[in-house]
């Protein structure tokens, strides 16, 4: 596992996980994306040993698979170098799925999931772009397409970047900070 190597401040901080199976405490890579106060963006990623089988069809999906994380820290030695840093600002998800996974995770080790200020990409999307419900949507792949953003679908560390991308187009377009587009703020 890389150790992060994070000089802050930040803004917020996107993350994105990716599991072996269909149990979303099953995390088997995690991803994320440190967003400074002058919008560059940071990124860390690591394997996770989700000490469980991996399925076809997820492997399929991210082409992650026993191998790539056989030496990789189990969750507890993953979360622990980004816990604090994620505790002290926003943490940034494309729907919620990301933040269950965490909670799973953490509930299999018998303890609390971090007390984290979550937020969700998608709803800040779909306040920036009313007009693509119905017309593809707010999903990853779509607003690739439609912000023309770069990055390699289903590996976390890419994800994690797009979701801060969608973030800052959305802040761009609307002339409103990510804060206002989650109704945090008035």
């Amino acid at each position: 596992m890389d150790r992060i190597e994070a000089t802050g401040p930040w803004r917020f901080v996107a993350l994105d996980v990716e599991t072996a199976n269909s149990a979303a405490d099953s995390i088997c890579q995690i991803g994320i994306a440190l967003v400074g106060l002058d919008n560059r963006i940071q990124t860390w990623v690591t394997y996770v040993n989700p000490c469980s089988a991996f399925s076809a069809f997820n492997i399929r999906v991210h082409g992650i698979g026993p191998d790539h994380v056989a030496a990789a820290p189990a969750f507890a030695q993953a979360l622990a170098p980004i816990e604090d840093l994620l505790a002290r600002q926003p943490v940034i998800q494309h729907s919620t799925f990301d933040e269950r996974a965490i909670a799973g995770a953490c509930a299999a080790l018998g303890r609390k999931p971090p007390a984290w200020r979550w937020g969700d990409s998608v709803r800040i999307a779909r306040r920036a772009w009313p007009e693509f419900r119905g017309n593809g949507g707010h999903g990853l792949a779509h607003l690739r397409e439609r912000l023309d953003l770069d990055f390699v679908h289903h590996d976390a560390g890419e994800d994690a970047r797009a979701a801060a991308e969608v973030v800052l187009h959305a802040e761009r377009h609307t002339g409103q900070p990510f804060e206002a587009l989650l109704g945090w703020t008035r």
